[in-house]
């Protein structure tokens, strides 16, 4: 996907996670795929990344203070679950996925940002963070127990986007346990009618392409539950051939997001 795609798609996600607000929503629901969070925090959290990233779009720059990582304190006022305060809230997350996509627009996708991967630039910024969206979304709707569907070039672009990151080699550096993966014979394959991904662990790497080749365990189900299986979000429609053992281990330790 291009970077004006993503740049849409941010805003698309986020209108469609206002949408899941209705005048009946509490936002004190809990969020079952976010221990700890309700439908407010979490809503919370995503408008604040959308504004966070405005920054970095505009100056390269992460914010110095975070408050909207770990959103657990909002929403202890019973009064916060109104029905103002659900209209509210929807409003304010559309209103900052748009000003994110109207600050990556004008930024370009080629300028520098200060990320821990390799030359990042606004490009990066804005797919992670319309998948950001993305997976916040099906959060919220699998809390409220609204549909969720997605397009099958967001899903796939979703799931390449999920093993780049998942193959940084930061992740050695920052934890260095994650070596025990690479042994001999470990291979997985995420297969779905339309794409098929494979995870090679049997070098000194973790290393990902696109391949039907025979693995040790393989994960079949459509795009979209392949991506919310990758997220541990939800299991519905999947399948697994093989190593069962081999994808718990993987998912347990190669987990973000």
């Amino acid at each position: 996907m291009e970077f004006e795609r993503h740049c849409d798609l941010i805003v698309e996600q986020a209108e469609l996670l206002a949408g899941h607000l209705t005048e009946g929503t509490d936002l004190g629901t809990a969020v079952p795929s976010c221990p700890g969070w309700n439908v407010g925090q979490l809503v919370r959290h995503v408008g604040g990344a959308h504004r966070e990233a405005t920054v970095v779009a505009r100056t390269g720059e992460t914010p110095p203070d975070d408050e909207f990582r770990e959103p657990t304190r909002w929403y202890a006022d019973p009064s916060d679950r109104t029905v103002t305060a659900v209209r509210e809230l929807a409003g304010w997350i559309v209103d900052g996925a748009r000003e994110l996509a109207e600050a990556l627009r004008t930024a370009g996708p080629d300028v520098p940002i200060h990320m821990p991967i390799d030359e990042p630039t606004t490009r990066f910024t804005a797919r992670r963070m319309a998948h950001e969206t993305v997976m916040h979304r099906a959060d919220a709707a699998l809390a409220l127990g609204a549909a969720y569907e997605l397009d099958p070039e967001v899903a796939t672009d979703g799931i390449d986007e999920w093993m780049e990151l998942g193959a940084l080699p930061l992740h050695f550096e920052v934890h260095p346990w994650m070596r025990e993966l690479l042994a001999p014979g470990r291979t997985l394959r995420f297969a779905a009618p339309e794409q098929s991904w494979v995870v090679d662990l049997t070098g000194d790497a973790i290393r990902w392409r696109h391949s039907v080749e025979p693995t040790a365990v393989t994960v079949r189900g459509p795009l979209t539950d392949l991506l919310l299986h990758l997220y541990k979000r939800r299991d519905n429609s999947i399948e697994v051939e093989g190593d069962r053992d081999l994808l718990d281990y993987y998912r347990e330790r190669v987990s973000f997001g």
